[in-house]
């Protein structure tokens, strides 16, 4: 016997909200490089490797309290003597002697990741400057909430501390996304509806009571 399906409040045709209205996939969003790779674990032997290391980097600088200084002088040591040694007992076993990699010290490497930083902080800098203008107010007032919850962060722990959360967030937080996409497009939209509504309350309660001079518009 064939049941009707009966449509639900749920199955209707309404579009699904993604995160941040995003319409590429997320490794495209993060450049579908290598880069990208890592971050989404496509390589789990070198992504569990760089968490490795920058966990290994944080607990000698946090707990065992390593001056830079001091780190960079004895791994240049050890490897100096990694290279000697190997460099004299080579010719003895019939082994080719050490060699350093060109892609460490590759100038096109070098110039793309200039180029990229640069780009990166130019846009930041025209979108910051929009928003600090105060075309936006919505933007203007979540900007300035999480600066300044980034202060009260940063007076609790030191900035080695907080660079490491934000490079484990880096690693972990796209996976996340990647694997758990429909419940958290889901739960963003469902908070997004909740803080439009509080805004509009705010909106009509407090800022729209707000005097306010006019707008300035450029002059060509």
């Amino acid at each position: 016997m064939h049941v009707p399906h009966v449509q639900s409040d749920s199955d209707d045709d309404r579009p699904v909200i993604r995160l941040f209205h995003r319409q590429k996939p997320v490794h495209k969003i993060l450049g579908g490089r290598k880069v990208a790779d890592i971050m989404l674990w496509r390589d789990r032997n070198i992504s569990a490797g760089i968490l490795a290391g920058a966990t290994l980097i944080w607990f000698l600088f946090e707990v065992v309290e390593y001056n830079l200084v001091t780190l960079l002088c004895h791994i240049a040591l050890l490897g100096m003597l990694l290279l000697f040694v190997w460099s004299n007992a080579a010719p003895l076993f019939d082994r080719a002697p050490p060699h350093i990699p060109e892609v460490i010290v590759s100038e096109h490497a070098f110039r793309e990741l200039a180029l990229t930083v640069h780009s990166k902080v130019a846009h930041f800098s025209s979108v910051l400057y929009d928003i600090a203008c105060g075309k936006e107010l919505r933007k203007f007032l979540a900007v300035i909430g999480s600066l300044w919850i980034l202060a009260v962060i940063g007076e609790t722990c030191s900035f080695t501390t907080l660079l490491y959360v934000g490079f484990l967030c880096a690693l972990t937080l796209p996976v996340l996304y990647e694997r758990y996409e429909t419940e958290v497009d889901h739960l963003v939209a469902k908070g997004g509806q909740d803080l439009k509504k509080f805004y509009k309350k705010i909106d009509s309660n407090v800022l729209n009571k707000i005097p306010r001079g006019p707008v300035k518009t450029k002059v060509h």
